[in-house]
C-alpha cells in the first residue's frame, strides 16, 4: 500500500465517522505535504478539522515516512464544486460563471444533475417603450458551470 493510499483510507474512515462532513479536495505533494479540504452540511468548525487531522496523524508513523498535514475548511469565498455543496446553499445568492455569461441569482433547487437559479431582470417591454421587471429561472447543468461562489452580503 502506497503512502497516498494509506492516507486516503484513514481519511475515508474518519469521514465515515462524521457523516455531516465531506471531502472537497485531497492531495499529497512530492514533499509529503498532505492537504485536506473539507466542507460540511452544517459548516466545518475548528474541532472538526482537529478530529480529522488526529485521525490521520495518529495512525501514521513519521519514522517510516515524514510528512506535514494541513486540514482546512473550504472557506466562505471558495468555489462550490460538488452537488452536496450546492444543496447546502439553497436559498443563498450565487455568482455563477458559465462559458458565455456571469449570473448572480438565488439558488432555489439542486440535484445531482443541475441547479436551479432564479432572479429578477429588467428587460425592454414587449409593447411600447421602457422596461419591465421579469422573473427569470434557469436550470443549469453542472458541466456548464465554470465557477460558482456564494455571494456574501453584509
Amino acid at each position: 500500500m502506497t503512502f497516498k493510499e494509506k492516507v486516503a483510507d484513514l481519511l475515508k474512515t474518519a469521514l465515515e465517522e462524521r457523516p455531516s462532513l465531506f471531502l472537497i479536495d485531497f492531495s499529497i505533494t512530492g514533499a509529503n505535504k498532505i492537504m485536506v479540504t473539507l466542507d460540511g452540511d452544517n459548516g466545518v468548525n475548528l474541532q472538526d478539522c482537529i478530529d480529522i487531522s488526529r485521525a490521520i496523524e495518529h495512525n501514521l508513523d513519521r519514522e517510516e515516512e515524514d510528512f506535514s498535514l494541513e486540514v482546512a475548511s473550504g472557506g466562505a469565498a471558495s468555489p462550490l464544486k460538488m452537488p452536496r455543496q450546492f444543496r447546502k446553499n439553497i436559498g443563498r445568492t450565487l455568482s455563477v460563471k458559465t462559458a458565455t455569461e456571469q449570473i448572480e441569482a438565488e439558488i432555489t433547487d439542486a440535484n445531482d444533475e443541475f441547479i436551479v437559479l432564479e432572479w429578477e431582470a429588467r428587460e425592454p417591454k414587449k409593447i411600447g417603450k421602457g422596461k419591465e421587471t421579469v422573473q427569470k429561472r434557469l436550470e443549469l447543468p453542472y458541466q456548464d458551470i465554470k465557477e460558482a461562489v456564494v455571494v456574501i452580503k453584509f
